[in-house]
């Protein structure tokens, strides 16, 4: 009862005296928000300066906490350390009263990296995880959207329009699909509350994500950061691309004859067109230059069953742009090659019979066209019309060139940790997940050291020791290859997050066998954030003999022509997944030339060898942007991560 009128005593003194000022929160620290179990809190703001600032937490109604804002009116206190539980609420009272409720004590984990990571369970993924999210309701798992934006002056304190949503039908559009799954597993297990915050960007580099000071260990890196600095140079710069790019979109937009003749009209006659498939690329198909705008027809049937009826339109994937018409009408748009073609129609676009479905294709660089193995159908109810085959096409407009280069300001190194990282560390966190790389890829050889100075300077600001940094390597992507490849950014890549496990308390997802070889974006997002949780399990939950890993490089010995290699992680013992012969595995001599080699499991071990090769030297696994069909598993179902390696001297 005592402490209740002292509450209530500093309240009224406080309003009387100050009542000028307005005390505030950042955004994290607000309805419905999680804070970190077992570890001491930080609760901060702003006010007057000079302000005293009184902040009560229903979970420890024994004490009150008080404060007086600096003469920059910043104001902190320290919580005693929680216990998982909630719901509770949160008291701060100095000139105005503010109250905070729902909140949850549990364990947050930061969720960061490029697309991958970013990528919600809405949009594309709505489709392949329907039931998932129809079903989601789980007060229990919250979600912390950081906007994306960036600052190359100086750390910003606070983010803008964000905050935390539970786990509901309505909410996962905007959940990190890799995060959720994730948290899913973790709460299954323990049933502790899972905070995330998601501070991800697609297309990012992982040195966008370093602080300045960190980033004096990399003299490019960092010069480059101060360049961006000067925010005419970034207007100057944006200007130059914006016009351009108009200029450009206005020459090839203004000569096509498609735009001009109406081609997307029913009734304009195109039987003299020629004739390609789709799914196909413009280079297997006679339509002249790469940068083109090509126009694509297709008449189909559609049955009265699927007059009525909401249906859906998808066309795969389309390098680069597209606009599309059902029977004249505009059904959508995408801007870029990556995203699916998933266009909802409305009920009474099609009509019972004949039907005209109509694509502009805007091919602005590499090789236009449609990529293979990606669904291309009209489906309604229980119909479906294989979209697949012969269609209409002619060239609207060609360009000598593809569109003008632009500069990504906001991937240029240090903006991201101003703007999307350094408002977060005063938030105690259990640990990090992290999906990136396929941006540096086209850079690998620094990758791991890059990491490694991320991975330093995070848990130096964070102040709250070598937090778990758990990393997702990446997956398979592009055409695949039946034997290891002489040269591969993506698997050197992937070398160097192999090697960033000698940083400590750090773990990798193997993600070879989870990727698509005709999209950047694999829609396997489960299987990732499970491998991840595996690894949370082991190294933050304390679930030692948990195999938490598949199988991964420790040491090789030659034994006459055979070179014998040693995995950690073998679980309950190696296997060829599919009881085939083990494959993607290649040896060389002293002369570095790899041949593609035989490989067998034995006593736990794999003896690699191959027979015009007497005395190798080195191994690879795995070797190749999409090493299609790796079959070296642990037991447990995990794969080996893909590797090089070389005889010690």
């Amino acid at each position: 009862m005592k402490q209740i009128v002292r509450y209530i005593t500093l309240v009224l003194l406080i309003s009387q005296s100050t009542a000028h000022a307005q005390v505030r929160l950042p955004k994290l620290i607000s309805n419905g928000m999680v804070l970190q179990r077992d570890c001491k809190l930080k609760i901060w703001g702003w006010a007057a300066p000079g302000e005293q600032v009184s902040v009560m937490f229903s979970s420890n109604k024994s004490r009150l906490y008080t404060t007086k804002a600096n003469k920059n009116g910043e104001w902190s206190v320290t919580l005693a350390k929680q216990k998982a539980g909630g719901t509770y609420y949160m008291k701060i009272a100095a000139s105005n009263r503010l109250v905070i409720e729902d909140i949850l004590v549990g364990d947050v984990w930061l969720c960061s990296g490029q697309s991958n990571m970013e990528q919600g369970m809405g949009a594309r993924l709505k489709y392949k995880y329907a039931e998932e999210i129809a079903t989601a309701n789980n007060n229990f798992i919250r979600h912390f959207l950081v906007p994306d934006k960036y600052n190359f002056n100086q750390p910003e304190t606070d983010v803008e329009n964000a905050n935390w949503k539970a786990v509901t039908p309505q909410n996962m559009g905007e959940f990190t699909a890799v995060g959720y799954f994730f948290a899913k597993e973790l709460y299954a297990q323990y049933k502790i509350p899972i905070g995330l915050i998601n501070a991800a960007l697609g297309g990012s580099p992982a040195e966008a994500w370093i602080s300045e000071d960190a980033l004096k260990k990399f003299p490019d890196y960092y010069n480059e950061m101060q360049k961006f600095k000067d925010a005419k140079l970034i207007a100057d710069i944006e200007n130059k691309d914006r016009v351009a790019g108009n200029a450009w979109n206005k020459e090839i937009n203004d000569a096509d004859e498609g735009q001009k003749q109406n081609w997307k009209d029913p009734s304009f006659n195109s039987s003299s067109w020629e004739e390609m498939t789709v799914p196909g690329v413009w280079k297997r198909n006679p339509t002249g230059p790469f940068n083109v705008v090509v126009w694509l027809r297709k008449e189909i049937n559609v049955p009265a069953s699927m007059i009525g009826k909401p249906a859906k339109l998808e066309l795969g994937t389309i390098t680069n742009a597209d606009s599309v018409f059902v029977n004249g009408v505009f059904v959508g748009n995408t801007t870029y090659q990556y995203p699916a073609r998933r266009y909802e129609l409305k009920n009474n676009v099609l009509k019972e019979g004949k039907n005209l479905v109509v694509i502009r294709v805007l091919s602005s660089s590499g090789n236009g066209g449609f990529v293979q193995q990606k669904r291309y159908e009209l489906t309604a109810a229980n119909d479906t019309i294989d979209l697949k085959g012969n269609w209409k096409y002619k060239v609207g407009a060609t360009a000598l060139k593809g569109s003008p280069a632009t500069t990504t300001i906001r991937f240029k190194p240090g903006g991201l940790y101003n703007a999307m990282i350094a408002p977060l560390i005063n938030y105690p966190i259990k640990g990090a997940i992290w999906y990136q790389g396929e941006t540096n890829s086209n850079y690998p050889d620094n990758y791991k050291s890059i990491m490694q100075t991320m991975i330093e300077d995070w848990r130096s600001k964070w102040s709250v020791g070598n937090f778990p940094f758990l990393f997702v390597q990446l997956p398979n992507y592009m055409e695949a290859a039946p034997t290891p490849q002489q040269s591969s950014k993506w698997a050197a890549l992937r070398e160097q997050q192999l090697q960033t496990l000698t940083v400590p308390n750090t773990g990798m997802a193997v993600a070879i066998d989870l990727g698509e070889w005709n999209d950047l974006h694999p829609e396997n997002k489960k299987d990732v954030g499970y491998r991840l949780s595996l690894l949370a399990r082991k190294m933050a939950y304390s679930e030692k003999k948990l195999v938490a890993s598949g199988p991964l490089y420790k040491s090789m010995e030659a034994a006459g022509e055979k070179l014998i290699i040693h995995f950690s992680n073998t679980g309950s013992g190696l296997i060829a997944k599919d009881n085939e012969e083990l494959r993607h595995f290649a040896v060389a001599g002293a002369d570095g030339k790899y041949y593609p080699a035989k490989a067998i499991i034995r006593n736990n071990t794999v003896e690699v060898w191959y027979e015009g090769v007497k005395n190798p030297v080195y191994v690879k696994y795995a070797w190749a942007d999409n090493p299609e069909g790796v079959n070296l598993y642990n037991k447990e179902g995990l794969p080996a991560s893909p590797f090089e390696a070389a005889i010690k001297k």
